[in-house]
């Protein structure tokens, strides 16, 4: 271990707790309009509590008024109508009762809840064009959003919706598998829907386009919110296609389409003259620039990406790591999930410095030219999804990129706890506790 390094990173960092980290984050913000907050983790309640206390502080003294989330628009609508409002659901629970699909706890846990539960007391004192919406920017509730669509259509438009079954009736042969009809269109062994979903999205688009001046506000808004369920669909056609050319097409059309539903409703809330300033929540590895790491380098682009290219300096990419502790995770998809015991960074790894520094969390700018030059080595960095294989580490979770080139901001919490999900753990292990829901 360089003691070079780590002298110097003890020299720059700023030292922060559960009290500071906020004000800390928030100071170096400046004056960006895209926010994105990272994650090393799925499952770690620090990174979920901190960021929400910086999207607090965010909110309230810089007048954001975007949440965007890696999570799916239809399932995050239910939510951002009770924070906005515009449903009693009763509580916060019931209110992330739409996030049902692998993996619940990501969205359904203890400090999503806590947040959601501030947001929506904050927003009851503003008028409805000052509030926090809270928006999913992924793509993979392609029947869910089909389902919108539709019922959106039987509302306003019966003859519309007639139309939209029969080119949804697309997707019918293969049930709710859309994996199975990725590959079926891919190996020519069913006709793509592509041109469908293409014909069904321009068809609500020109119906948006020609709604009269005096359109109230709540038929815009189920319009928008419409349209973005068929861009969602359009997207996610292309993405189970791709599955089967690879990782990397796949990989890009997903974050092309979160980049997409990002500008689609920063141009949608500021059309009607509200504020678009912007945090995102998702994985480091949406969220650091792509170029700076060995994805990048086979042709893999992210969000962070995307966002630096189109907003340069008014964008902050903040990351987050930490050495070891505990997470939630499952073993494999659509397991159970469980507490996790995280193993010891590896040595050669971004992480491992920041270890022995001997600070507990710490906030570290990487704008700074100190700190820039040492840090854009290239090192191992560590992914954990919503599956943990320690047995497999290094394969599993691990690649190299140049820390100083992926972020602006990063925060290092150097043991980490397991976050609370809000659901039973579906396992008989009886040292796991049993979260009632």
């Amino acid at each position: 271990m360089s003691s070079d390094l780590i002298e110097v990173l003890r020299r720059q960092m700023r030292p922060v707790t559960d009290d500071t980290v906020a004000a800390e984050v928030a100071r170096q913000v400046g004056d960006a309009e895209v926010v994105l907050i990272g994650e090393a983790t799925h499952g770690t309640h620090e990174f979920y509590a901190w960021r929400a206390a910086i999207t607090r502080a965010l909110v309230e003294q810089h007048g954001f008024t975007v949440l965007a989330l890696e999570a799916d628009w239809p399932d995050t609508a239910r939510l951002h109508r009770w924070v906005h409002h515009g449903s009693d659901e009763g509580d916060a629970r019931r209110a992330l009762d739409d996030f049902t699909r692998f993996p619940r706890w990501m969205w359904r846990n203890t400090d999503v809840e806590a947040f959601v539960t501030w947001l929506r007391a904050w927003n009851q004192a503003r008028p409805a064009d000052a509030r926090v919406g809270v928006y999913g920017l992924d793509l993979y509730s392609l029947h869910t959003s089909i389902d919108a669509v539709l019922a959106y259509l039987d509302r306003v438009d019966p003859d519309a919706a007639r139309r939209a079954r029969e080119r949804y009736a697309c997707f019918d042969h293969f049930g709710e598998d859309a994996q199975a009809y990725g590959y079926a269109a891919v190996r020519g062994l069913s006709p793509s829907c592509e041109q469908e979903v293409v014909a069904q999205l321009m068809e609500l688009v020109r119906r948006g386009a020609s709604l009269p001046d005096e359109a109230g506000g709540d038929q815009i808004e189920s319009q928008f919110f419409a349209e973005q369920n068929a861009r969602l669909v359009r997207s996610a056609e292309e993405y189970y296609r791709a599955m089967f050319d690879g990782r990397v097409a796949s990989w890009n059309r997903r974050d092309t389409h979160m980049m997409e539903t990002l500008e689609a409703l920063r141009a949608h809330l500021r059309r009607r003259g509200r504020g678009a300033r912007t945090v995102v929540w998702a994985h480091n590895s949406h969220l650091g620039d792509a170029r700076a790491t060995q994805l990048g380098a086979v042709g893999e682009l992210n969000l962070g990406q995307l966002v630096r290219e189109r907003y340069d300096r008014r964008a902050c990419l903040v990351g987050a790591t930490t050495f070891d502790g505990t997470v939630i995770a499952a073993d494999d998809w659509g397991e159970p999930a469980r507490r996790h015991t995280i193993v010891p960074a590896r040595a050669g790894s971004s992480e491992a410095p920041f270890h022995e520094t001997g600070v507990p969390a710490f906030l570290l700018d990487l704008r700074d030219a100190a700190l820039a030059e040492p840090l854009r080595i290239s090192r191992l960095e560590r992914a954990i999804g919503v599956i943990y294989r320690p047995q497999t580490e290094r394969v599993s979770h691990y690649f190299r990129a140049h820390l100083a080139d992926q972020f602006d901001l990063v925060l290092h919490v150097d043991r980490t706890r397991a976050l609370t999900p809000l659901d039973a753990f579906s396992g008989d292990d009886p040292e796991l506790p049993a979260f009632m829901s």
